[in-house]
């Protein structure tokens, strides 16, 4: 039987884009709306400028939760005071965390059927949008990114709409997956769990496919700190 996660929502799309220190971003031009009409390829009126690592089917929907924003200001990872929908999410709530959701979890809200697929996997482009050096870093090792969402089922969703758990076919949540996929240290065990996650995005899969063929991680410091990197130490 399905389960009420939570009472409403806020909701943001936009299409719009600028560029930061020759980098072009959407994360400024997000937008408060009442109403999403999501479709498993996107979501109208919403879009993403690097189709390469957002937006695709299994990242449709960014989900992020707003206490992040307060986690964030204790740490001065801000100058000045910044909240939603600073992060670039579609769908913004309190109450809601990474350690409450599952890789897979099937999620009825409003008439839209949603998959959890990946958390979010931060990158540079945080650290140049908020001026401050290792946001990014910061972000994965705290743990606190939000996830994404591919599309079921096609429909709406409205602010006043309630999120129910449909179903849940994996163990691990989206803050395990967090902590396995982005450790420092190799865990072919943690790779093969966290494969075998139902619904988990292709690229995740990928990537944890080819660590278990090539027994070393990938290199994170181009997502990280840019196409220049930095040297290992610094990881």
């Amino acid at each position: 039987m399905a389960r009420i996660l939570l009472e409403h929502c806020t909701l943001y799309l936009g299409n719009g884009h600028s560029s930061i220190d020759g980098i072009d971003s959407g994360l400024a031009h997000k937008h408060r709306v009442d109403r999403l009409q999501v479709n498993p390829l996107g979501i109208e009126g919403d879009s993403q400028v690097d189709q390469r690592h957002h937006g695709e089917p299994d990242r449709v929907v960014h989900h992020f939760p707003r206490e992040h924003y307060g986690e964030y200001r204790r740490r001065d990872m801000f100058s000045g005071f910044v909240d939603a929908p600073a992060m670039g999410e579609n769908i913004s709530t309190v109450g809601l965390l990474e350690e409450d959701l599952h890789i897979g979890d099937v999620l009825r809200y409003g008439t839209t059927l949603l998959q959890l697929t990946q958390p979010r996997s931060p990158c540079f482009k945080l650290d140049r949008f908020f001026g401050h050096p290792g946001f990014a870093l910061k972000v994965q090792t705290l743990g606190k990114s939000g996830w994404f969402y591919r599309v079921l089922q096609a429909g709406s969703i409205s602010r006043d709409d309630r999120l129910y758990l449909e179903e849940r076919l994996s163990d691990i949540s989206v803050a395990q997956a967090m902590q396995t996929f982005f450790a420092i240290e190799f865990d072919g065990a943690g790779y093969e769990q966290l494969l075998n996650c139902p619904g988990l995005a292709a690229s995740w899969q990928a990537q944890l496919q080819r660590r278990l063929e090539t027994g070393k991680l990938e290199d994170w410091r181009p997502r990280l700190f840019g196409p220049e990197g930095l040297p290992a130490s610094n990881l």
